[in-house]
């Protein structure tokens, strides 16, 4: 090793040690008769110290010419630093340099290295290899290792098999777009990168290995944003000879273990609610429940009063917001202009004021009484001091809008600390939902999740209203996981594939493969799928996953870095029998 120790291990009890560090110049202050050199590497920072009449000349000459992010070896000995600083771990002591020598030199970078950086997202991530050296952003990949090292230990702790899938898949047409390569042996044809090893999970439990786990690149081409790439990472799993209890059991285990070996986190309450309620009181299938503030439906107390906007309303809803009524004009215009926003897309806002005294004030007072409004605080729980705030419309599109505004209430309130962790099983979603575009039944999860035993016999009959063995968690009003039962009738699956429009022919095409192994005892099975750069973004208290992700693409999905996606050499696309118009 060019080193004895890294530049975040000495301490006071190492003085009078003769030491060898390696690593890049954070910066240099020169006083001229001294000079300080912070040198970092991943393992933190210790200060260099040379001085005139103390330090060769020679050594003083080079330390004379050192940059930012020169990569240096030093040699010398651990002395008591005389100025300590409390911020760093090796801020009692300092190295006296007695050897000095440049590995490499740099030039300047075009951002400072340093965790308060003065670069913008665009000049980072073309950077990205030194964006990486700070150290906010290297703690993040060191959470992720933490976070993959703890899930391997879990899951072969519970006798999980790790099996490696394939990359060049089929394309289904369920789901999102996928991302397609073709191939030069079979000209004309083309392999899908898989938007999740879903189908090679099942065909694993028809294999008989009972137990598989992969942490996994799954690929889909879809528009980005925060919380999305076009390759990303899950931990995908999937269990034979289970039901759904079995499944929430353990996965529960693993969360909890994840949030105490990483983060100290005893997690001891997973609360369960059913998808009819996350969108009755939350407005959300991942709801956020951190913070109370639960919708309250007042089409009852409401209409029926002179008052169009809600009498010609599918649904009046509203939240209370407890001790705002000391809210001024300017800040309810400004939860107006909110909910008025396009990605919000309400109308408007009706408020009410519970005064101290008792009385209220409203913007809707013309038209009801105060025998009225005291009836809408009585039922949304409310007490003097609070503010009620109503929208309405229609009823997905209300309970959206007022999901929104909810958040933005908790996020104003300081009721979504990061610090605070709700872990949350959402259960019981629809199997199917309806396209309106194309006129049929779309799966709500895919075309493999079983219904609930007791809904089976309406899948031909209603299948709008049967419920799928499916089971989402979600922390913190993000959701992490997401699994089912599956089918592993043939019979079921066939029944489940005409509802979705498939043809016998079609299905065939798409998932002979699946259906055939079905014929050769498949056992009864389900699994999930974590996010797993979600899960580390929760852990590590960021909105954006890409601060977890080593080389992330931009909200384009390109990779400045590297200059990806580019164009291909001419020959490649003959060869590939590709003709570009």
């Amino acid at each position: 090793m060019l080193r004895t120790h890294t530049c975040g291990e000495l301490r006071i009890n190492d003085i009078n040690t003769d030491v060898v560090l390696c690593g890049w110049v954070q910066r240099v202050r020169n006083k001229g008769s001294v000079i300080w050199v912070d040198l970092r590497d991943r393992y933190g920072i210790t200060q260099l110290i040379f001085e005139e009449g103390h330090t060769e000349a020679a050594i003083l000459e080079i330390a004379n010419k050192l940059g930012r992010e020169f990569v240096i070896k030093a040699s010398g000995k651990v002395i008591e630093r005389l100025s300590k600083n409390d911020k760093i771990d090796t801020g009692e002591i300092e190295v006296k340099v007695s050897a000095l020598e440049v590995l490499n030199e740099s030039k300047t970078p075009p951002f400072t290295i340093e965790n308060d950086t003065d670069g913008g997202d665009d000049l980072r991530m073309k950077y990205r290899y030194l964006d990486l050296r700070r150290t906010n952003v290297r703690e993040n990949l060191l959470l992720r290792h933490r976070m993959m090292q703890a899930t391997r230990a879990y899951l072969d702790a519970q006798k999980f098999t790790e099996v490696e899938t394939p990359v060049l898949i089929k394309s289904t047409p369920e789901g999102a777009r996928d991302f397609v390569v073709p191939s030069r042996m079979n000209p004309g044809e083309f392999y899908a990168l898989p938007q999740s090893p879903q189908t090679f999970k099942q065909l694993l439990m028809v294999s008989g290995f009972d137990r598989y786990f992969q942490i996994v690149k799954c690929f889909r081409d879809e528009d980005l944003r925060a919380d999305r790439q076009p390759e990303f990472t899950q931990i995908d799993c999937e269990m034979s000879f289970v039901e759904r209890e079995d499944i929430i059991s353990t996965f529960e285990g693993m969360v909890k273990h994840l949030f105490k070996t990483v983060k100290g986190i005893d997690i001891t309450e997973i609360d369960r609610m059913s998808y009819d309620d996350a969108m009755k009181y939350y407005g959300s299938d991942k709801p956020d429940t951190r913070f109370d503030m639960k919708f309250t439906e007042l089409n009852d107390l409401a209409q029926g009063k002179g008052f169009n906007v809600f009498d010609s309303a599918e649904l009046v809803v509203g939240i209370c917001a407890k001790g705002c009524s000391e809210y001024t004009r300017k800040q309810v215009d400004a939860l107006t202009d909110f909910v008025k926003r396009p990605q919000v897309g309400a109308k408007g806002l009706v408020y009410v004021k519970c005064n101290a005294d008792g009385s209220f004030k409203s913007s809707v007072d013309k038209f009801y009484s105060q025998e009225d409004l005291k009836a809408w605080a009585d039922a949304m729980g409310a007490e003097a001091g609070d503010l009620l705030l109503v929208l309405s419309g229609d009823k997905d599109h209300t309970r959206k809008a007022l999901n929104e505004l909810r958040l933005h209430m908790g996020s104003e309130l300081g009721l979504r600390d990061k610090n605070v962790y709700k872990v949350l099983w959402v259960l019981n979603f629809p199997l199917l939902e309806w396209d309106e575009d194309t006129q049929r039944y779309h799966a709500m999860h895919h075309p493999f999740t079983s219904p609930i035993p007791e809904d089976l016999q309406k899948l031909e009959s209603d299948p709008g209203v049967v419920k799928a063995n499916a089971y989402d968690m979600v922390i913190n009003g993000v959701e992490v996981g997401g699994g089912s039962i599956r089918i592993h009738d043939k019979e079921i699956q066939q029944r489940m594939f005409k509802q979705l429009g498939f043809s016998d022919e079609e299905a065939k095409a798409q998932f002979g493969f699946l259906m055939d192994a079905f014929e050769y005892g498949a056992p009864p099975h389900g699994g999930i799928a974590f996010g797993f750069d979600r899960l580390c973004s929760l852990f590590g208290g960021s909105d954006s996953i890409r601060d977890f992700i080593a080389f992330p693409k931009n909200n384009a999905g390109r990779d400045v870095m590297i200059d990806s996606p580019s164009p291909i050499h001419a020959d490649q696309l003959k060869e590939l029998g590709i003709d570009l118009k």
